[in-house]
């Protein structure tokens, strides 16, 4: 008898969660989700300062710029 009652108290068919189980399961995602966009936020951030995805006036000529002394480097360290 005690098992009819407990399926009772739970939500809906086949979510075995009590409202209070339901809740927590809820508080949890949320925090989980908040904490995750914030850190793919920061992210996306830090890749933007690091490499903007819509070139500036000059266009991509950084990047140029970063090739080129990359492989002067790399050629210094061969010699």
């Amino acid at each position: 008898m005690s098992d009819l009652r407990d399926r009772d108290e739970r939500m809906g068919p086949g979510t075995y969660l009590t409202p209070e189980e339901a809740k927590e399961f809820h508080k949890l995602f949320m925090m989980s989700f908040i904490i995750f966009t914030v850190v793919a936020i920061i992210a996306h951030f830090l890749a933007w300062q690091w490499r903007p995805w819509l070139p500036g006036p000059q266009g991509y000529a950084m990047v140029e710029h970063g090739l080129n002394v990359a492989q002067a480097a790399l050629g210094t360290l061969k010699a």
